[in-house]
């Protein structure tokens, strides 16, 4: 356990390493846009909420909304253990991670040079039920300290009931892509003489007001760790900035 562990922390220490290429991953059009670095991966993987897991059971195929979290290079997401489709990855399966993010709308003076603004990766491994203990309870944690920093150490305890009855998936990255749209309206030269507006309508997830529990005990308030979530802040930026903050505490 340990050794695996030791070898997956110095695959993914190296930010400038990049994960390789085959035709699962490699980008098949607009290879400016793409990056096989792990940098470039995780950046969207961290800034991402929701993301969606694909894999294929006696050939249905399924896919998945949930919640992820990342460690190193290993991600993990979580399900009930009563799914009869996750019970189906005690021997593991091959899976496919995405996560995307919609950034922008672009408008051009043509319906062909519309487009979006984006980021997005895609991540590919095998996935497998986690059962090892002590490695179930630290992803369990991680799922919620991975948004709200430190905030196990002030939960109470969960119960071996409760975690009998949570599934946690794990996925070790074998290959990954990352592709990003970042730039203003692409048309044809010709065609920026043409009488329509053209430009770019950004798009943001925002944090909205927080709403205290009524049954909050007195003189509870809101801790400082969360203070990156206040109202309006964009919610890919707060998931960050609550990951850096609370790395670089540990």
């Amino acid at each position: 356990m340990v050794g695996r562990h030791e070898t997956r922390m110095q695959a993914v220490n190296d930010t400038t390493a990049s994960f390789p290429t085959s035709k699962r991953n490699r980008l098949k059009r607009r290879h400016d846009r793409g990056s096989y670095d792990h940098e470039a991966v995780f950046a969207v993987l961290d800034a991402g909420l929701l993301c969606h897991v694909a894999y294929t059971f006696d050939g249905q195929p399924y896919c998945t909304p949930t919640i992820h979290w990342r460690e190193d290079g290993m991600l993990y997401w979580h399900g009930s253990s009563a799914s009869r489709m996750l019970r189906q990855l005690r021997g593991g399966t091959p899976a496919c991670l995405t996560v995307s993010h919609l950034d922008g709308l672009v408008l051009a003076r043509s319906g062909f040079n519309h487009s979006a603004n984006y980021r997005s990766a895609m991540c590919f491994g095998m996935a497998r039920i986690i059962d090892e203990p002590e490695e179930k309870l630290k992803a369990l944690a991680g799922v919620v300290d991975r948004f709200y920093p430190g905030r196990t150490q002030t939960l109470r305890a969960i119960s071996a009931q409760e975690a009998k009855a949570t599934t946690v998936i794990g996925m070790r990255i074998e290959e990954a892509s990352a592709k990003v749209r970042a730039k203003g309206v692409a048309d044809d030269e010709e065609d920026y003489g043409h009488p329509v507006w053209a430009g770019v309508i950004p798009v943001r997830m925002v944090v909205g007001a927080a709403e205290p529990c009524p049954r909050l005990l007195p003189g509870i308030v809101q801790p400082e760790n969360l203070a990156g979530y206040a109202e309006g802040a964009r919610l890919d930026q707060a998931l960050t900035q609550a990951q850096l903050a609370y790395e670089g505490g540990q």
